[in-house]
């Protein structure tokens, strides 16, 4: 697994794959805080990092199908998939391999984040005047995040050759499974009877709540399923070959 892994992160920082997809999530998020003067946390009377947390898992939506296409894709188009089957490693190996690499890229666009912390701590009124509890919880939430869109983004990417086609896919299930359950819960027809339990059945409500500082374990259960699910069904995908 390790090799598959290591093997990911080169092809990654090797080509201009990482990098882009490090300098867009970057550039987004400082235009969003610093820029764009609606949501410019210079124009606020209080220091926060709410529009980073918020403007986040839209830009994920897009960045991280981007780094996931090409996992199982490209692989499958190139014939080097069996190549890659001989190797001493079993189907979940080989997914874990690839997750955890497409993993690793999102969480290292996120690390250069934590300037915009220290900016924001450096401006508050006193300094430091920060709801640090929230903040952690927050990128918890958003490595919890990049994690289940990752599971979307290869397993969409193990059932098709098409690195455009696993793109639009894992874009639409991201999409699907982080807002469209809440958008779901306002149909008539759940308002005031069930419409707390779809939402739950979201993403976006799961990140909302660990995004609050306090870490439940029914969140970390739903975010572990989630992981569980998709990966349990790229597996699967990959030993369609052996049927």
């Amino acid at each position: 697994m390790l090799t598959i892994f290591f093997k990911e992160i080169n092809t990654f920082f090797s080509s201009l794959i990482g990098y882009i997809v490090i300098g867009v999530f970057l550039a987004i998020l400082g235009l969003v805080m610093f820029v764009f003067p609606d949501t410019s946390l210079l124009n606020y009377n209080y220091a926060t990092l709410d529009q980073l947390f918020d403007i986040a898992p839209m830009v994920f939506v897009f960045l991280i199908p981007a780094v996931t296409m090409r996992s199982f894709a490209e692989e499958t188009q190139a014939g080097t998939i069996e190549l890659l089957a001989t190797r001493p490693l079993t189907d979940l190996q080989i997914v874990l391999g690839k997750f955890f690499a497409c993993l690793a890229l999102a969480v290292f666009a996120l690390l250069p984040t934590l300037l915009y912390y220290i900016t924001v701590y450096q401006l508050g009124s006193p300094k430091g005047n920060l709801d640090s509890g929230a903040i952690i919880g927050s990128y918890l939430g958003l490595m919890a995040l990049a994690a289940a869109f990752v599971a979307i983004g290869v397993f969409a990417s193990s059932i098709t050759s098409h690195q455009i086609a696993s793109f639009v896919m894992a874009v639409f299930l991201c999409f699907l499974v982080h807002w469209g359950f809440m958008f779901l819960s306002s149909m008539p027809i759940f308002v005031g009877k069930v419409d707390d339990i779809v939402q739950m059945l979201g993403i976006d409500y799961h990140y909302t709540s660990i995004s609050r500082g306090v870490i439940d374990t029914r969140d970390v259960v739903y975010f572990v399923s989630i992981i569980g699910v998709f990966v349990a069904m790229t597996v699967t995908a990959l030993e369609r070959r052996k049927w």
